[in-house]
């Protein structure tokens, strides 16, 4: 059956209130082809990234399955990060709002008494990190007997984190005859072991680059070099009437330092990064959410999974290390058919990187031109002297006078001492 519209499917009238609520008008691709699979019981591998409308493709058909004459656990979904499941969650939540389906998000860095609670007065579904989920398995607050439908989503993901084991354990405590599906941005031969182990013949939705959009995204690039990236920044945001941008750097320091500047000139801005706590992180994105924070600084793990509405521009401050986080990068915008651009800052000894995201999208990326003016050639280099081991090295910057210095052997050192400390 090819499914043009959400009426199309045999969905309760409850479930199309959530979903007209939630401004779906018609089912994206990754939707149109998952939801009837799953609502007949099969097993689904789906490639599709955040932004594609993946979680209403497993969120509607399991909503649909829940026995609300049952309290118990039914339909468990699995996620990489804090933040994902949290809009997993809500996501889920949102389609079920006149069913009476509840819905509980379960993770690291929130007081575990309190989603003990919630557990206790009866939850429907479970969106959980596999740490916290383990947790509470061990503590026997969350029980597995009764799931019936399970989701691994962004599965890639938690395999690169090193979840591979407590997946493992948890699908181990799940009813063998269950309903299993797997969404994930690559399908390598890793996520292929997890597929061949727990599911049943499954259905298989290659959805190729639908999680890009690149059609709907405006791809620019900009030369800068070590004194133009910060005016070229600014130049932009007022040019181009930036109001609503992530913007991508290399290191946690340089989205803490990015974020500062930004500050500096009357920007609302706020870092996003792995040195940063729960609560600290929560209110960062919740800032960004409600438009309390317009420019929002992240490295590329802090902001894997967002999905927030409403970003118009993605700027590659630094160029990512690799040409796969350039795509998860511009995914941020042009979220469910919206339009968005991309601006990446390329700097000298870049251009074979940005000829290889050029390769690979299959889209034009074309130069931007600003009035601040940039050296083409190398950086200058200057003289240094380590203040550990007293080597002469070169920086491409003017040591800062009575400040230490340290050559890349003596660096590595200190970070390694400064691990074990902490």
């Amino acid at each position: 059956m090819q499914v043009q519209e959400f009426n199309d499917l045999p969905l309760s009238k409850d479930v199309l209130r959530g979903i007209k609520a939630l401004g779906f008008e018609k089912p994206s691709p990754i939707q149109a082809q998952s939801i009837m699979p799953l609502l007949e019981g099969r097993d689904v591998i789906g490639q599709a990234q955040t932004g594609t409308g993946k979680t209403a493709a497993f969120g509607i058909p399991m909503v649909e399955s829940i026995d609300l004459s049952d309290n118990r656990v039914q339909g468990l979904v699995l996620a990489p990060t804090r933040e994902l499941a949290v809009q997993i969650a809500d996501h889920v939540s949102r389609i079920s709002r006149y069913t009476g389906v509840r819905v509980c998000p379960i993770y690291g860095g929130e007081n575990i008494n309190r989603q003990i609670r919630k557990l206790k007065r009866g939850v429907h579904i479970v969106v959980g990190t596999p740490g916290r989920v383990i947790d509470h398995l061990e503590r026997r607050t969350l029980r597995l007997r009764a799931v019936h439908m399970v989701v691994l989503d962004e599965a890639d993901r938690m395999l690169d984190m090193g979840f591979v084991h407590d997946i493992n354990k948890i699908l181990d405590k799940v009813p063998k005859h269950k309903q299993t599906s797997l969404f994930s941005a690559t399908i390598d031969s890793n996520v292929w072991k997890i597929c061949n182990k727990y599911m049943d013949r499954p259905e298989k939705i290659l959805v190729s680059k639908d999680e890009i959009t690149l059609t709907q995204i405006e791809q620019r690039y900009v030369k800068v070099d070590p004194m133009s990236r910060y005016p070229i920044l600014k130049e932009l945001i007022e040019e181009q009437g930036i109001r609503k941008a992530i913007l991508f750097t290399r290191t946690k320091r340089g989205a803490y330092g990015l974020s500062k500047k930004l500050k500096r000139s009357g920007y609302n801005a706020g870092a996003l990064h792995g040195d940063l706590s729960q609560p600290q992180r929560d209110r960062v994105t919740q800032g960004f959410r409600k438009d309390r924070v317009d420019f929002l600084v992240a490295t590329d793990i802090a902001a894997r999974g967002l999905d927030i509405g409403g970003i118009t521009h993605i700027i590659n401050y630094n160029m990512p290390r690799e040409t796969l986080a350039y795509f998860h990068r511009i995914g941020r915008t042009a979220r469910m058919e919206a339009e968005g651009t991309a601006i990446t800052f390329v700097a000298h000894g870049e251009e074979k990187a940005l000829a290889e995201i050029k390769a690979q999208t299959g889209t034009r990326i074309t130069e931007l031109k600003t009035s601040v003016k940039v050296n083409a050639g190398p950086p200058k280099k200057h003289r240094a002297i380590c203040s550990k081991c007293k080597a002469e090295f070169e920086l491409p910057f003017k040591p800062t006078a009575g400040r230490p210095v340290y050559c890349l052997s003596c660096l590595k050192s200190r970070k390694r001492q400064y691990r074990r400390r902490h």
